[in-house]
């Protein structure tokens, strides 16, 4: 969970400086980009995908799944201290967020029990806004 400070620290404006409009609205913010409109959505290109705002690691392409959800799924972290988690109660609904460990910035969600195939049975939902993949 949340209890330690983010390594990686900007000001608001230096994040607004940093990142686009609708990059703020969901890392820093906690938004959400609308459904099968992201850049990573499809993506099947091998490489890790690095946090838009920071640059740390978060996940790599072989972890990656077509959950036809609308939005990127991987079914577990490039390492497991790339992110952390924490209780999100808001809109009604328990759910778990997923933040970048290094700027805490907000990436998306993670499921468990839907039935994907994978090992981890687990489905990290990451908005393509809030990543960046670095092929290779």
């Amino acid at each position: 969970m949340t209890d330690t400070q983010p390594d990686f620290t900007l000001t608001p404006e230096q994040w607004h400086e940093r990142l686009t409009p609708a990059e703020f609205q969901v890392l820093r913010q906690a938004g959400t980009e609308r459904p099968f409109v992201g850049e990573y959505t499809d993506t099947s290109e091998p490489g890790v995908y690095q946090c838009r705002a920071c640059s740390a690691e978060l996940f790599r392409s072989t972890e990656k799944f077509h959950s036809d959800c609308g939005w990127p799924s991987f079914f577990d972290p490039a390492n497991s201290d790339a992110v952390i988690l924490r209780p999100d109660n808001s809109l009604g609904a328990q759910r778990i967020e997923v933040l970048c460990k290094r700027c805490h910035s907000h990436l998306g969600h993670v499921f468990e029990g839907e039935g994907y195939p994978t090992p981890t049975d687990q489905r990290y939902c990451i908005n393509s806004i809030s990543m960046r993949l670095v092929e290779g």
